[in-house]
């Protein structure tokens, strides 16, 4: 006797929906040109197979069980997965890929990201998109170890690893800022490193997972508040739990509803040099059809911008 997952074939459930359908051997058999009884030794066979009665054959209509309408149920989702995979077979073979895992900084603005996402799925793309955060070194690195194909917000300028391709994505102005309850608040002109030395410090954590992650306009000495993201970052700030620099275009609504008080202080303000990067599969054009729309919109000067300036939907 055949195991059941092995009678359990798209023929066989094809078979079991046209006696159903038909409500008959002798019909379905006629619908899918077979003999009646080559139709009905099939029919036995998945049942013993299954060890269940699927059709009530006490009366001349083939009446399908509660067991073999649960079967079909089941088949209906089962076929369409099959055709589905099938599909997708075909349209990763025209040069999709199954998978696009793109890296973005925590500097890059969600809201916009999700645009682009809702846009390239407008395609029906055979491809899953995958989004990782990540943060400073973490960013390139997820590109360069392989667990990423895009990379938006490097911070730091590709190496020459095999490849690895980059282009500008713009530059990412930074205000330091706190809550107008934090000590800072309340002084005026330019802050010293020394006074700054004395209040925490609101950090965000390198993302890398290899090697020393990068600092940033930490002092030594200081207290720091690591958090995982910037949006945590921000938060932190709003409440009071520290100071610190955090991207201009990420703030401004703060700043404009003084939620937020931005300070001159005696370091240089950060002016972030953004990049992204993607992984080819050989030459440098060779990538595939979902990599390359993505890269055909961060062409785009205003694709660009929107991503380092629009934090907050429309």
């Amino acid at each position: 006797m055949q195991k059941a997952r092995n009678a359990l074939t798209p023929d066989s459930l094809a078979l079991l929906q046209a006696v159903a359908s038909t409500g008959s051997f002798a019909a379905a058999a006629r619908l899918l040109d077979l003999v009646p009884s080559a139709l009905t030794y099939r029919v036995r066979q998945i049942e013993d197979a299954l060890d269940v009665l699927l059709f009530d054959r006490s009366s001349r209509q083939a009446r399908i069980t509660p067991a073999g309408a649960e079967l079909l149920r089941a088949s209906e989702h089962l076929l369409e997965e099959i055709d589905a995979v099938a599909n997708r077979v075909k349209r990763v073979a025209t040069g999709w890929e199954s998978q696009l895992t793109i890296a973005a900084d925590g500097v890059i603005s969600r809201p916009v990201l999700m645009e682009l996402t809702e846009a390239f799925f407008a395609l029906d793309p055979p491809t899953r998109v995958r989004i990782r955060d990540e943060t400073l070194a973490g960013t390139l690195e997820a590109l360069t170890s392989g667990h990423a194909d895009l990379a938006i917000g490097v911070v730091l300028q590709p190496t020459t690893v095999a490849g690895v391709q980059n282009k500008p994505l713009g530059a990412l102005n930074f205000v330091y800022a706190v809550a107008p309850h934090h000590p800072l608040a309340a002084l005026q002109g330019l802050i010293s490193d020394d006074v700054l030395r004395q209040h925490r410090a609101v950090a965000v954590a390198d993302s890398v997972q290899r090697g020393r992650g990068l600092t940033v306009n930490l002092l030594g000495g200081q207290d720091v508040f690591t958090v995982p993201t910037m949006q945590a970052k921000l938060e932190a700030q709003l409440r009071g739990l520290g100071g610190g620099f955090v991207p201009e275009p990420m703030a401004r609504p703060y700043v404009e509803t003084g939620r937020l008080i931005v300070k001159t202080v005696g370091r240089m303000a950060r002016q972030g040099r953004m990049s992204y990067a993607w992984r080819t599969r050989g030459e440098p054009g060779d990538v595939g059809r979902g990599l390359s729309w993505w890269l055909e919109q961060l062409e785009r000067p205003k694709t660009r911008t929107a991503l380092l300036e629009r934090h907050h939907a429309a």
